[in-house]
């Protein structure tokens, strides 16, 4: 990768080119294949996702293989998530019919962190939601769950009834307000889960490696040599960053995906 640095020093050095937005974070395919017009190609970043899911089912595995009555360690850990998940997320966001989501908010929670947090991990480097692709699966994968429970529940014309036609609200207002619930609730939702998540992998991961790459160009010459420690500083304040993004983004996307399963499964008016 190519250095990058503040403008006035880009002026002193015309030969100096810093990488673009693609060559951060577009990757060639490693396997190429095609199916009509679909790119089905394999890259680092489709590596890097199959990577993310074998650590999710090594923890689970990992954790309860062999669980024990009093848990140390891993299952610890893990048992505590889950339980977290489906007492602050689950029982709390959707009631008592949360329970049987525990498994899926929680394998999606876990997912989520792991592979934002590869931006912080060694050789790795890169979260793989800051593609927009990823976060955009995901969030279609929330929406068909959480129509489809709505629809199980309710059946196909009182979900949406229940959808474009909120009570206690005067018939003429209807002709507005009915558009609008359709139009956030079936179309917005699946964007804005995909769009939060993207957006800030996205610029954490263009932060760091300004950063990063700064701090390795200020320091080669002496007279900039200063204004590395600065990079540097930053550099590391915005690892312990990234760690705490990924928790809340992974934490975010998990709780609003239980609050559109309440309201597609809620029969209270």
């Amino acid at each position: 990768m190519r250095a990058i640095s503040a403008p006035w020093i880009l002026a002193a050095q015309p030969g100096f080119q810093p990488p673009s937005v693609n060559e951060l974070f577009n990757w060639p395919n490693i396997v190429t294949l095609h199916l009509g017009p679909l790119n089905l190609g394999i890259n680092r970043t489709v590596l890097l996702m199959f990577l993310g899911a074998i650590v999710v089912v090594g923890l689970f595995r990992g954790a309860f293989r062999r669980p024990k009555l009093v848990p140390r360690g891993l299952q610890n850990v893990m048992e505590a998530l889950i339980d977290f998940i489906r007492r602050d997320i689950a029982i709390d966001v959707i009631g008592p019919e949360g329970v049987p989501w525990v498994p899926f908010l929680t394998t999606m929670f876990i997912f989520i962190f792991v592979v934002s947090v590869f931006e912080v991990v060694p050789a790795i480097q890169f979260p793989v939601t800051s593609r927009a692709a990823i976060p955009v699966m995901l969030a279609f994968v929330c929406w068909i769950l959480y129509n489809a429970a709505g629809i199980k529940k309710k059946g196909l014309g009182g979900y949406l009834k229940a959808v474009m036609f909120p009570p206690g609200v005067p018939k003429p207002i209807y002709i507005l307000l009915t558009p609008i619930e359709f139009v956030s609730t079936i179309v917005i939702r699946p964007f804005t889960l995909a769009i939060r998540l993207f957006a800030n992998l996205f610029a954490g991961h263009l932060l760091l490696a300004v950063f990063y790459v700064a701090t390795a160009y200020l320091i080669q010459p002496k007279i900039t040599a200063l204004f590395s420690i600065a990079s540097f500083a930053m550099t590391v304040f915005l690892t312990g960053l990234e760690v705490f993004v990924s928790v809340i983004q992974a934490y975010v996307f998990t709780i609003l995906t239980a609050v559109y399963i309440a309201g597609a499964v809620s029969t209270e008016h």
